[in-house]
């Protein structure tokens, strides 16, 4: 999908909608972003890849959306790396990595706590280092970022960063609290009308239920899961706060919870979803 290459630790990848000759990027590319900008094309940056996701099915999931929109997008994994002075050549920031450092990065498909106490050995992974993957200086170069205009577009498990950096929760505006494993569930508008949501139909995913909480005005809240078969988890029964939108000084900031797989992430209802919010944060509806 689209015309990324791999990932590299110390830089960014172009990806979908870029012209012929995508790849890997420092300083010089860095410089190009920033002249595409002042050309009046927006562009966007993304923060991917954690022990649990693979930078490259984040990449392929969201490169036909930025393609079909026709916006420049670099993927980066150097989470030590975003600060104020490289948010300038972009229009949106997006996040899709969880808050927590783990030595030896990504650990494949089945690392995941039931695995890691159920087996034959159990705590054979290794626990997060405990400095997060952001600083206070960071989420508070994020929140000047949208507060000047600019927008913040935090999916799926990027919410966890938000246990770890106020200032990064208090633009984003929640935080996740818990999900269960895989399970079937429904995401449906909720009753807030928005243009990110309008038309849009219930839709099945198997997926992470992500129960998260938000923490501004209930009226932002803009989707909703649902296990409609009854399961509940922990003590947060059946549904979650699913997506919200929100104004932030000049910026816009949506969250979106859904996305740890590409069934979810290619359901043609989720699809729209995600490219209506970039839009919206571009203000192009």
């Amino acid at each position: 999908m689209g015309n990324s290459k791999t990932l590299s630790r110390r830089g960014l990848v172009q990806g979908a909608g870029l012209a012929a000759g995508a790849g890997l990027i420092g300083a010089a590319g860095i410089q190009g972003a920033k002249s595409q900008t002042r050309r009046g094309t927006p562009r966007v940056l993304a923060l991917v890849g954690d022990r649990y996701h693979n930078p490259d099915y984040i990449r392929t999931g969201l490169d036909p959306v930025f393609k079909e929109l026709n916006i420049p997008i670099d993927y980066t994994i150097a989470y030590d790396q975003i600060s104020a002075e490289l948010l300038k050549n972009y229009q949106i920031f997006l996040t899709y990595r969880d808050g927590m450092i783990w030595p030896g990065g990504y650990l494949g498909p089945d690392a995941s706590s039931y695995y890691a106490e159920n087996l034959e050995n159990p705590k054979s992974f290794p626990d997060p280092v405990s400095k997060p993957c952001m600083t206070e200086e960071q989420g508070m170069a994020i929140k000047d970022f949208v507060n000047a205009g600019g927008g913040l577009y935090a999916m799926h498990n990027s919410s966890y960063i938000s246990l770890y950096v106020k200032s990064y929760r208090d633009v984003m505006g929640g935080v996740s609290k818990a999900h269960p494993p895989l399970r079937p569930f429904q995401v449906h508008p909720t009753k807030n009308r928005h243009p990110i949501t309008e038309g849009i139909q219930p839709f099945m995913v198997n997926d992470e239920q992500h129960y998260v909480q938000y923490d501004l005005d209930p009226a932002h809240v803009i989707l909703e899961s649902e296990n409609i078969d009854g399961l509940t988890f922990r003590d947060m029964g059946t549904k979650s706060v699913s997506a919200w939108a929100h104004d932030h000084g000049k910026g816009r900031v949506v969250f979106t919870a859904v996305g740890h797989n590409m069934h979810a992430m290619w359901n043609p209802q989720y699809l729209e979803v995600q490219k209506r919010s970039v839009r919206w944060l571009l203000r192009q509806i």
